[in-house]
């Protein structure tokens, strides 16, 4: 559902800005409020998975969305970018709790069946983008104005959003406080090891450690380079090559395609290489890909490229916050962190993206995403999988 409407949204992103009349740097402003929204949805989701459960950050995160999509339809031919700010922020705050929500989830069910099921999960928000682009470009061919388009997409979020409310039967939530202290018990055996409960302590409370914060790095490096595509591919074709806007809507939809096609391989290929490697090299892939979209002589190229891009990048989200939920106690705990850095990706992106493209270029911009992914592959090994006690990697 989310991932069908933030499709619908982006491939009709050209025509919301000519109803709005903005530049790119107004534009940006304007994607601001999905960054926003996001944001602030996704640092209060832990705190209220802790109290509520997960539940209820799902259904509020197919409710929200569900109005916002409604709401860009009806003001951003008003030209109303204060409306649209509004409708993207809703979209943004409902889409960051569920995703929490939904990770968390995911990352639940690993640990019990032991097998790598958050790429699946990401998989079906690519599904969605795929679902959405065809129609986005369908309705872009035909000239069908925003106005008409997104408020029937908000209709189609809202029957997937109700389906999904009333099937969604969430996993019980381990016994954290039990396994801590059984933790402790077991820390109190050597009598001679007076500082033992202390330290078991000190551990259990911090949630934070190095590989946790490479982690956050790898996510927020791969969310700011799905966000660059998402958000301003669509533009670029438009703008750096003059093509039409149902050729930006299917270029978003062709990265969108290999985005899905490399979260399914996710599962076999983290089964027989580890994440580290498959992350690493997924790396790769995604910043050959964007050297390609810069260096784009054409726009026949540059959708080429796009894919590529989309292929690389599909696999480090869910297998970092994979990699975070791989905890016996805290795996809740260290998935919002790593989603929170996902978002901060997000949260910046769209701004710095579009002021880099209104002095500079959208392709000069996206040496950001760039040189974020060079990043990931010399830190991908953090991404081993967690054991219990420590060992060097």
């Amino acid at each position: 559902m989310t991932g069908f409407g933030i499709a619908s949204w982006i491939t009709r992103t050209p025509a919301v800005r000519d109803d709005l009349g903005a530049s790119l740097e107004a534009m940006g402003l304007v994607l601001f409020g999905l960054s926003v929204g996001s944001m602030i949805g996704i640092l209060g989701a832990g705190a209220l998975i802790r109290r509520v459960g997960t539940r209820p950050l799902v259904l509020l995160g197919g409710a929200l969305p569900v109005i916002g999509v409604l709401l860009v339809g009806l003001t951003a031919p008003a030209q109303l970018p204060a409306g649209v700010w509004i409708g993207l922020f809703l979209v943004g705050f409902g889409a960051g709790v569920a995703e929490i929500g939904l990770n968390v989830e995911a990352a639940a069910v690993e640990r019990v069946i032991e097998r790598p099921v958050v790429p699946v999960l990401h998989a079906c928000f690519s599904l969605g983008t795929v679902a959405g682009g065809l129609v986005g470009i369908a309705m872009t061919a035909a000239r069908v104005p925003v106005v008409v388009h997104l408020p029937v997409a908000a209709v189609v979020m809202a029957a997937l959003a109700l389906t999904a409310a009333l099937n969604l039967r969430p996993m019980p939530r381990p016994d954290t406080a039990a396994a801590a202290a059984a933790a402790a018990s077991a820390a109190t055996a050597d009598p001679s090891d007076s500082e033992s409960v202390s330290t078991a302590t000190a551990r259990r409370r911090s949630v934070i450690t190095v590989q946790l914060l490479l982690l956050a790095v790898i996510t927020l490096a791969m969310a700011f380079a799905e966000g660059a595509a998402s958000d301003w591919l669509p533009l670029l074709m438009t703008s750096d090559h003059d093509a039409p806007e149902v050729l930006g809507s299917l270029v978003f939809t062709g990265f969108a395609l290999a985005m899905l096609i490399g979260r399914s391989a996710g599962t076999p290929l983290v089964t027989r290489f580890g994440r580290a490697t498959v992350i690493r090299t997924c790396a790769v892939v995604g910043a050959v890909g964007v050297v390609a979209v810069v260096l784009s002589p054409s726009p026949i190229v540059t959708a080429a490229a796009a894919a590529v891009w989309g292929l690389g990048i599909a696999l480090g989200f869910p297998l970092a916050v994979s990699a975070a939920g791989d905890h016996p106690t805290d795996g809740d705990r260290r998935v919002s962190v790593v989603a929170t850095a996902g978002y901060v990706a997000f949260l910046v992106g769209p701004p710095a993206l579009g002021f880099l493209g209104e002095h500079l270029g959208l392709r000069v911009a996206m040496l950001v995403p760039l040189a974020l992914l060079v990043v990931t592959v010399v830190i991908a090994s953090a991404a081993g999988r967690q054991t219990s006690t420590p060992r060097t990697t």
